[in-house]
């Protein structure tokens, strides 16, 4: 049997309204993966509704990595959304829990999108 999956691309400002649509439907949030590729942060949220799985797609570019917390609608999603702060630098606004910065202990800030230095 092949599973039904559909990737969808979103803008920041609409992540928050399509999340509370798949809820609504009866979606449980399965992860949310962050990674850096070239000069932007990828983030991706991927949901289940009886083996069909959605997944959406947000492109951050590195001069504005802000996103809205979907830890209102899932819980759950304030682990991933501290790790996306902490290891990535991605600044989520609203979470229900904010570690600030101390989910994670690394030797320096941000590791998997340090900071460039401009000489």
């Amino acid at each position: 049997m092949i599973d039904e999956q559909s990737l969808i691309t979103i803008n920041a400002d609409d992540l928050v309204s399509q999340v509370e649509k798949l809820r609504n439907s009866g979606h449980r949030l399965i992860q949310i993966c962050c990674a850096k590729i070239a000069d932007t942060i990828e983030v991706n949220y991927s949901f289940d509704n009886n083996y069909s799985f959605t997944n959406l797609r947000i492109i951050l570019p590195l001069s504005d990595l802000r996103i809205n917390s979907v830890s209102a609608i899932y819980l759950q999603a304030l682990l991933y959304e501290n790790e996306m702060h902490d290891l990535f630098g991605v600044e989520v606004k609203n979470m229900a829990i904010d570690y600030k910065g101390t989910f994670y202990r690394t030797s320096f800030k941000t590791p998997f999108n340090p900071p460039t230095d401009k000489a």
